[in-house]
């Protein structure tokens, strides 16, 4: 029974063998584990000798690291943005723009923080604030 919408076989390449999962991501702008700042020692390095990039919606901090891949830490706190849901849906705006934007940032460490208001703001408002972000930072770290 064909229902059409699953085929088994659709991925396989032309020698009839399924294709390494890895080969299937490379080159994308995937956002993995190694792209977030995950230890409070990572975010305490960031917060304590940083360069800022401020606007009405967010503060970015950031600074250079040894890695040579960018990694994304999110400050959006509570105090800040008042409903989970807001919150959320900030810090997946954010996560996104991030995973867009990275080639960029190549090399660095940045944790995003909202501002007052930022929960206000329409989806299209953040987008453009962070891609003015990235643009900053990247124009800076050039000319350093």
């Amino acid at each position: 029974m064909d229902v059409g919408c699953w085929q088994p076989d659709a991925r396989r390449d032309v020698f009839g063998s399924a294709p390494d999962a890895r080969s299937l991501f490379e080159g994308s702008a995937r956002f993995s584990r190694d792209r977030r700042l995950t230890r409070p020692h990572e975010y305490a390095r960031v917060f304590k000798q940083s360069q800022r990039s401020v606007d009405r919606c967010f503060t970015i901090l950031y600074r250079p690291n040894a890695l040579g891949r960018p990694r994304l830490g999110l400050a959006i706190t509570r105090k800040r943005v008042r409903k989970a849901v807001v919150r959320h849906r900030i810090k997946r705006q954010v996560r996104e723009s991030f995973r867009l934007a990275q080639y960029l940032l190549v090399g660095l460490d940045v944790i995003v923080l909202a501002r007052e208001g930022t929960a206000t703001l329409a989806g299209d408002q953040i987008r453009v604030s962070l891609a003015k972000h990235w643009q900053r930072i990247h124009q800076r770290c050039k000319a350093s």
